[in-house]
This record gives C-alpha cells, sequence and structure tokens, in this order.
C-alpha cells in the first residue's frame, strides 16, 4: 500500500474506525493478534484518629477499586442508624472505638486501623458516565481532548517497574475509559475483560514461530522506517508505540502474571469465587510482578429498585467485603502493602431516601471513599454528613481532591505543569488539594 494513501485513509477516519484500522493492519503484518483491548491505543484514569497506621514512604504501586454504578455510603460507610433514611442498614463498631460501619461490611469492620474513610466526598454531576470520567481524571468530560487517568500518569512520571509488562492495567469494561487520554501509547492500560480468563489472545498461530516472527518484525520496520520519517503524525506514533509494548508483553515470561489459575484453589476461594473476588487476586499477582497501577471495576451498583435485595446490595457487598479485606491481609503477608496504596470509589452516592420502588437514586452531594497502605494513615474518618447522609457538613472533598491526594501518596508533582500535544498546560489531580490528615 502506497505510503501516501495510507495516511489519507487515517486522516479521514473518525477515531474508532482508525484504532481498528491500525489494529487490523498490524494482525495482517505480523499475523497475530495482540491484545483484544485496543481501544485503548488512542485513549478511550476526621474524626477520631485511633491506632492509625500506614507507610511514610510513598506508594510505589496503586490498587484501585472501582465501585461501577454509584454504591450507597449510607449502606456502606457512612451509616445513619436510627434515621429513616438509613433504611435496613445497621451500623456495627470497627476496630477503632468511636467508629462505626455499615453491618454489610463485617471483615472490613475489623481492618478499620488499616483504613482511612473519607465521608464528605462530593461531585457536580449526577450522570455514570460524566461521574465516572470526573472520578478518574480531576476533569470534565469534553469533546476535544481526552484526559490521563491516574494509572497512566504514574506510569508517565515514575517510569515503569517492570520493563515487560504494562505500567498500568484496566480489569473489568474498559469501554469509554480514558486510558493514557492524551500522552504516548507507551503508558496506556492493558485491558483484562475478565480476570479469570486474564488477556486475551496472546498466543501465536502454529504456523509462527520464534524465527518467522522475528523476521515479520523485521519486515514491517523497514517498511515503516520512511513512512514514519515523513509523516510524524500522533496516529503513526501510537501504532508504533504500542505494538512494540505487545509485542515485547507477548515474549515476557512474566506474562504468566495475567493468569490467576496458577494460583491455589484454596487462595482464589479465599478471595471469592465472583468479579470482584477474582479481579483483586488478579491485582495482587500484576502487583508482585511490579505493575504500577491496576484498576478493578466492579459494577451493579445503580440500585434504583429493591436495593436490599438478596442479589442487590446485600450480595455486592458481601464480595466486596471478602474480596477487599482479604486482599489488605494477603498484601499485608506478602510485605507488599507497605507499598501499594488501595483505594476504593465511586463516581457518586445515592439519595438518604427510599423511592418508591424501594430504591435509592443517583445524589451526587455527598458519598464516601476509601484509601489503605501506603502514604496513608488508617484507623480515622475524614469530613461527615448531615443527620440523613444527604449533604456534607465538613471537609469538603471533590474528585479533583481526592485524585490529589492518591497523586500526593505516591510522590507525584501535583503542582507542575504538563502540555497535551496541542500546548494546552494541564496538572496530574487539575486543581485538587490534597487531604494532609491522610498523608503519612
Amino acid at each position: 500500500m502506497h505510503s501516501e494513501h495510507l495516511l489519507r485513509r487515517l486522516r479521514r477516519r473518525d477515531s474508532s474506525t482508525r484504532r481498528h484500522f491500525l489494529e487490523g493492519l498490524a494482525k495482517t503484518a505480523f499475523g497475530v493478534s495482540i491484545l483484544s483491548g485496543a481501544e485503548v491505543l488512542t485513549g478511550r484514569a476526621a474524626s477520631g484518629a485511633w491506632a492509625v497506621s500506614g507507610s511514610a514512604g510513598k506508594a510505589e504501586h496503586v490498587i484501585c477499586l472501582f465501585m461501577n454504578g454509584a454504591m450507597s455510603h449510607i449502606d456502606t460507610w457512612d451509616p445513619k442508624p436510627g434515621r429513616e433514611t438509613g433504611g435496613e442498614t445497621e451500623a456495627i463498631q470497627t476496630s477503632v472505638p468511636g467508629i462505626q460501619i455499615g453491618n454489610h461490611l463485617p471483615s472490613l469492620a475489623k481492618q478499620m486501623q488499616r483504613l482511612a474513610v473519607i465521608r464528605s466526598m462530593s461531585t457536580e454531576t449526577g450522570a455514570h458516565q460524566q461521574g465516572v470520567y470526573l472520578m478518574r481524571t480531576s476533569y470534565k468530560e469534553i469533546g476535544s481532548i481526552r484526559h490521563p487517568f491516574m494509572g497512566a500518569w504514574l506510569a508517565h512520571v515514575e517510569g515503569k517497574l517492570n520493563r515487560d509488562l504494562p505500567g498500568s492495567v484496566i480489569v473489568g469494561a474498559a469501554n469509554r475509559h480514558p486510558g493514557q487520554g492524551y500522552l504516548s501509547a507507551e503508558v496506556a492500560p492493558a485491558p483484562v475483560g475478565d480476570p479469570k480468563t486474564g488477556l486475551q489472545n496472546t498466543r501465536s498461530p502454529k504456523y509462527l514461530n520464534d524465527r518467522n516472527f522475528e523476521t515479520r518484525q523485521r519486515l514491517i520496520s523497514k517498511f515503516e522506517g520512511g513512512f514514519r520519517a515523513k509523516y510524524k503524525t500522533t496516529e503513526v506514533e501510537a501504532y508504533r508505540d504500542y505494538y512494540r509494548e505487545a509485542v515485547r508483553l507477548l515474549k515476557s515470561p512474566d506474562l504468566e502474571a495475567f493468569d490467576i489459575n496458577k494460583e491455589e484453589k484454596e487462595t482464589r476461594t479465599a478471595y471469592g469465587e465472583n468479579r470482584i473476588g477474582q479481579g483483586c487476586l488478579l491485582a495482587r499477582r500484576l502487583i508482585e510482578k511490579r505493575v504500577r497501577f491496576v484498576e478493578v471495576e466492579f459494577g451493579g451498583w445503580d440500585n434504583h429498585r429493591d436495593i436490599y435485595s438478596s442479589t442487590n446490595l446485600p450480595q455486592k457487598t458481601a464480595q466486596l467485603d471478602q474480596a477487599f479485606s482479604y486482599l489488605l491481609d494477603d498484601l499485608q503477608n506478602r510485605g507488599l502493602l507497605q507499598k501499594t496504596l488501595v483505594v476504593l470509589t465511586s463516581e457518586f452516592g445515592r439519595t438518604p431516601k427510599i423511592n418508591q420502588n424501594s430504591g435509592r437514586d443517583h445524589h451526587p452531594a455527598a458519598f464516601s471513599s476509601v484509601l489503605a497502605g501506603a502514604g496513608i494513615r488508617g484507623g480515622q474518618v475524614v469530613g461527615s454528613t448531615d443527620e440523613d447522609g444527604k449533604t456534607v457538613e465538613e471537609g469538603h472533598c471533590y474528585p479533583a481532591d481526592f485524585n490529589a491526594t492518591i497523586a500526593a501518596a505516591c510522590g507525584l508533582p501535583i503542582e507542575k505543569e504538563f502540555h497535551s500535544p496541542s500546548g494546552r498546560p494541564f496538572k496530574i489531580a487539575h486543581d485538587g488539594v490534597p487531604l494532609q490528615s491522610l498523608l503519612g
């Protein structure tokens, strides 16, 4: 194919079509399908401080548990016992005197000395996609640019710890994820749709042995050389960077980190045989292999009706309680918790008032998030809501502030300006201010 004709085709296509075109070109050239989620190529991120624990050093890794769909703060981290808005949830005592959380999280209640709960989260939007984007990037979603999520920032600023593996991994639904945004494709997250199956399409066809594979690489590199020199476009550079990283991953012995079936059955069961449990197990395996950032998405929290039915909130919280609690213990036992920051958040909360369908609706005015591990002082609650959990009374914490706290715990330069390819200045956490009381 003539190179100028190829460039015209690239420019005419929209971003989605262009991604599929580039992936198809690579499959033709190499004879192998590398990653199923190539869409990330172009960027589609206090009360009572008792017995506080945490590391004074910065976090080298982050595991982010994202409760997609909007978790009810009143039924988890900010219960309102005795109030009509409290619903069926009761408050239970935690391992830290004076701090209570919802009775649906009994194992995590015993872990309170490790946890820092922020009960004063607040956001500007009650729409799921916009809320998720804001929580991941600290910026509002706009059509003209994609902002990087925190995993891409960590890999971009601090670099990889494992040369062969991706700097970040997304476990769960990766559609419409901001990914690396305007940063290089070299820091694009690797998508894993199902933690039980790991990375898909990572095996070469039988006819493509190592020698043939190397020959194809040399040929395609020779073919691309003049084209890249003449047309230094973002799309062409992203294509090159992405597949260079993917080929490196294919050849790495650490690729087995994505296969949780190599774990003992007892360990898989201890995490929970479900999406969040197996996702947390995969996250631990990847952190062991020095992946910087792992996001585990856990959806199903959009409980507009029958929130207390056995298959809704009670089931979701039971699975989360087991997985999150065991993850903390497992990281600690393996000497990883002191260098791994564990994050739990949602895009917003749910209404204090139970609606006519026995559910809770969207509520951006107040919700809760949790931090634990490296760089964080546990055993405390920051901020508060009113007696019904409707509004924040003290210590407002916005998504940018939350992300600034994560960035500070990782030692990232939150005041430094970075420029997009168009020259626009941005900061890692926008205008966010870290919660200093949480930082160890």
